[in-house]
């Protein structure tokens, strides 16, 4: 009963329904739009933008048509070495002479290029077929560097013709002088042995240290030139450092890859 008289005396003396409802306090305003503006954003940039990716890989500085290792024709004792490391020789030089069973053989060059390893001494034996020397092909001395980045073979589709690379090379401080510019030339369509590696850079080591991880996939690079700097190349920095890049100059690359859409793979 007593409940019933509160009912009753709640009906006979309703609430002030004249006084404006407050939906919302200005902070609230303020937190909505600044969550409609965010979304508004990102759901375009989401259409329009782009994400960009690298892929870091072991690079070295060579000249175009690579290296090759040199082998001797036949068995025998080494009994004179005559040509030195650095030294451009042309096409069918000689390098060693080897006595054997027959008589004297000379081993010469293949093709015209520059000397980068002797691994034959004056009185060591060597077998048929042995590496007895490095060569570097080079047809002029000013034949420009390119950088050959052996990145893994899963990454290397998503490389588009002439992306921009930025070579950390192992000689040049990067904290001073930056990074070398480049930009991708050609990517090979076919993963390399660590034979085949060697036989382009003229080192077995190599070869082997570039495949530890399974056979990668060779980008050629060809560095950006600069009239500005001494190396004759184009740095991050201004200058570039004081002095000229070596070819066989060991590097790291990262690679831009091709741009991706990130509604590509925020949708399933």
């Amino acid at each position: 009963m007593q409940f019933r008289q509160q009912a009753l005396a709640k009906l006979q003396s309703p609430e002030e329904l004249d006084l404006p409802v407050r939906f919302a306090r200005p902070q609230g305003w303020l937190v909505l739009s600044v969550t409609v503006v965010v979304l508004a954003a990102a759901s375009v940039w989401a259409v329009t933008g782009s994400v960009t990716s690298t892929v870091d890989a072991p690079a070295v500085l060579t000249h175009g048509e690579g290296s090759y290792l040199l082998q001797s024709p036949a068995a025998g004792q080494v009994t004179a070495v005559l040509a030195k490391e650095g030294e451009r020789l042309p096409a069918d030089a000689p390098v060693l002479k080897v006595r054997t069973a027959e008589g004297v053989t000379v081993v010469r060059t293949v093709a015209a290029g520059r000397i980068t390893a002797l691994a034959a001494s004056i009185g060591q034996i060597i077998s048929t077929g042995a590496n007895v020397a490095a060569v570097e092909k080079i047809a002029d001395a000013d034949d420009p560097l390119y950088a050959t980045v052996y990145v893994p073979a899963e990454s290397a589709a998503s490389i588009p013709r002439d992306a921009a690379v930025d070579l950390t090379v192992q000689t040049v401080p990067s904290q001073r002088y930056g990074v070398l510019r480049g930009r991708v030339k050609s990517v090979d369509r076919e993963a390399q042995s660590a034979q085949q590696i060697a036989a382009f850079l003229g080192d077995s080591q190599l070869g082997e240290q570039f495949s530890e991880e399974g056979r990668p996939v060779a980008v050629l690079v060809r560095l950006e030139k600069s009239s500005a700097t001494k190396s004759g190349y184009r740095w991050s920095s201004a200058g570039g450092p004081p002095y000229a890049l070596a070819s066989m100059t060991m590097a790291t690359g990262s690679i831009r890859l091709a741009d991706q859409h990130p509604v590509d793979w925020l949708l399933p």
